[in-house]
């Protein structure tokens, strides 16, 4: 054992007693928080505005602070920009992570010096913990990639901004800085398929133990890695890779694809972080679901996604919430944060302790004839189908088709397979079914002749590589979106798609 990998331990230990005490104390530890972020919300512009200081409880709390999304929050970022402080939280925001969102065009979310250690300790936790839970720390001695934006920082406003990977980069342990890849100067290049090379060529002869990104940039990574290599699996590359950390988009879809890839046997590490703050982590390696990171600086509140573009919705703190139950994620942070909608949901599957699973985006569904179906449903059928059919699927998106000249409206589902399955009638069939299975709403309308059985349109190879790149989205944390309510992705897809 090595130096580094030696050290872990203990500390990986520590972090494993610290992560299991809080399970116990999570309802206890959000009120704490929420007391908190009253405390010293009360003084600032918003918090006056809001009378902030005469909360005392979560029931005043939600008659005081409205849910709201960013655009709300815009002439409070444009405060800031301008020199203000104490506007959203004490002082003056330490970051801008730059993101982009679906309405907003840019979006500017604050980091200030008291949340930035949720983002860099809860990264330190999750890989502590998988070590004490694991009893691997094996990989803390070789090279680890973190696939992400770049470090290389703007002012906006006097204020760094940037990606927040990028942002991230900078925390870095010294430690692990002698570990870590790609270099400083390929981590600072904008263009994907050039960084993408270069970070090839300084990775493929390294003893690469851990690698992290969202899972399409991560399978490019293995595509060019295996055409450069002449075939070798990612396994045969880097014998000793330990660990896979991803988040951002469900895993599942993705699964076949790169284990087949690896051709071998990693763990897999999931974890949540966003812009607006890392909400929660993978903590053991035999249950499902991710660990809320319930004593962050971060207030979370749930909303019954059905109710969340009611105008007074049902809002629950953490002790309220039900298992099995699909909630639109808010938070209440210090960063500055309030009611936030960030626009993802998730469903508690243990609330003892508070375990959840990311099912999908609140915008993306598709509702075009009452269904509302969501992310986890499609994922759910096209994973369930392709496992039957020994079909791997690279990626693929969901839209209605309204109008039609012959026959029922339908789904139309743009898929870019690796493995085609052998009768592409019967896999479509069977992810209808599938489909029909988890949504009882789109079980009736097919029942009931208002929709036909799904139809795909398989996509060309590197299909949906060539759509981001076309749209300027590719790489990164960039992800496609798995459901639109309308053809604006899907129109734009038509170009790539297998002509018949």
């Amino acid at each position: 054992m090595k130096i580094k990998s030696f050290l872990a331990k203990p500390y990986a230990s520590i972090a494993h007693s610290r992560i299991r005490k809080g399970m116990a104390s999570a309802v206890a530890d959000q009120e704490a928080v929420l007391q908190y972020l009253i405390k010293h919300g009360g003084r600032t512009v918003f918090g006056k505005e809001h009378n902030l200081a005469d909360v005392k409880t979560y029931e005043e709390f939600k008659k005081a602070i409205p849910i709201r999304e960013y655009e709300a929050f815009a002439k409070y970022i444009e405060l800031i920009k301008s020199g203000d402080q104490n506007v959203l939280w004490k002082g003056k925001p330490i970051y801008f992570a730059k993101t982009s969102g679906t309405t907003s065009g840019v979006k500017y979310i604050p980091i200030t010096k008291d949340s930035i250690p949720n983002q860099i300790n809860t990264a330190r936790d999750a890989l502590l913990g998988y070590m004490a839970e694991s009893s691997k720390t094996g990989f803390a001695d070789g090279k680890m990639i973190f696939l992400s934006g770049s470090p290389e920082l703007e002012r906006v406003g006097g204020i760094p901004t940037g990606r927040l990977s990028g942002i991230v980069n900078h925390y870095v342990p010294r430690y692990l800085r002698s570990n870590q890849l790609p270099s400083y100067e390929t981590n600072c290049i904008e263009d994907w398929e050039v960084k993408l090379d270069r970070i090839v060529n300084e990775t493929i002869n390294e003893n690469m133990t851990l690698i992290s990104g969202i899972p399409p940039w991560m399978q490019m990574y293995f595509d060019w890695l295996i055409e450069r290599s002449n075939g070798k699996k990612i396994k045969e590359i880097f014998p000793n890779l330990q660990v896979i950390v991803h988040g951002g988009v469900n895993f599942e879809p993705y699964r076949a694809k790169l284990m087949d890839s690896l051709g071998g046997t990693v763990d897999i590490l999931e974890t949540f972080p966003a812009s607006e703050g890392f909400f929660a982590f993978q903590d053991t390696l035999d249950k499902e679901g991710l660990l809320l990171n319930s004593n962050s600086g971060i207030f979370f509140e749930f909303v019954p996604a059905g109710e969340i573009m009611n105008e007074n919705p049902t809002r629950l703190s953490l002790g309220e919430v039900k298992v099995g139950e699909n909630y639109a994620l808010i938070v209440n942070s210090n960063a500055g944060l309030w009611g936030y909608n960030i626009g993802d949901t998730v469903r508690f599957v243990s609330t003892d302790p508070y375990r959840l699973v990311v099912t999908g985006r609140v915008k993306h569904y598709i509702s075009a004839f009452g269904e509302h179906v969501i992310g986890e449903e499609v994922e759910y059928a096209i994973q369930h189908a392709a496992r039957d059919y020994n079909a791997h699927i690279i990626e693929f998106t969901v839209a209605p088709r309204i109008n039609v000249s012959d026959g029922l409206p339908y789904h139309e589902w743009y898929v870019e397979f690796d493995r085609v399955p052998d009768n592409l009638n019967d896999f479509s069939l069977a992810v209808n079914n599938y489909l029909r299975e988890k949504n009882i709403y789109y079980n009736d309308l097919i029942t009931g002749n208002i929709l036909q059985t799904l139809k795909i349109r398989p996509m060309k190879k590197q299909g949906f590589i060539e759509y981001m790149k076309s749209v300027g989205r590719l790489g990164g944390q960039n992800k496609v979106a798995r459901l639109s309510n309308d053809r604006k992705i899907a129109d734009a897809l038509e170009q790539w798609t297998e002509k018949n």
